[in-house]
């Protein structure tokens, strides 16, 4: 399992932090129990967690309630079966679901909400041809 570790941290260290586009970022397990691999100081609560999972069920619920991550609450911009996309002020988090995993990553001011979805949906698009 320890192997496992160090993979999801590897993404999370060179593919969203080292993309130049977060702040931070984690890779949350594709059952939703909990945090695979994060950046220094990313945490989310089980509430957290639960918010997102609500935002998933229903995108009506998504837009109605936004969603939060990190202690952050955000206004949903997009919600599909896929994607969610928040923002708060010029800040924003892109979450999408792989096959094998969901990542969270949180962009600051200096960012653009599109260029960070796209590093994040290249990562997805990327691990589910790797797991398919």
């Amino acid at each position: 399992m320890g192997d496992h570790a160090a993979i999801w941290q590897g993404y999370v260290d060179s593919s969203l932090m080292g993309s130049g586009q977060f702040d931070k970022a984690g890779i949350l397990a594709v059952d939703f129990s909990g945090l695979n691999a994060a950046s220094a100081g990313f945490t989310l609560s089980q509430e957290e967690i639960n918010s997102l999972i609500s935002a998933y069920t229903s995108s009506d619920n998504a837009f109605a309630n936004g969603f939060s991550i990190a202690g952050e609450k955000f206004v949903t911009i997009k919600a599909d079966e896929r994607s969610l996309y928040g923002k708060k002020g010029k800040e924003g988090v892109i979450v999408a679901r792989a096959s094998s995993c969901t990542i969270i990553a949180h962009h600051g001011e200096g960012t653009q909400t599109t260029n960070a979805a796209t590093v994040v949906e290249n990562l997805v698009d990327y691990l589910n041809k790797a797991s398919a």
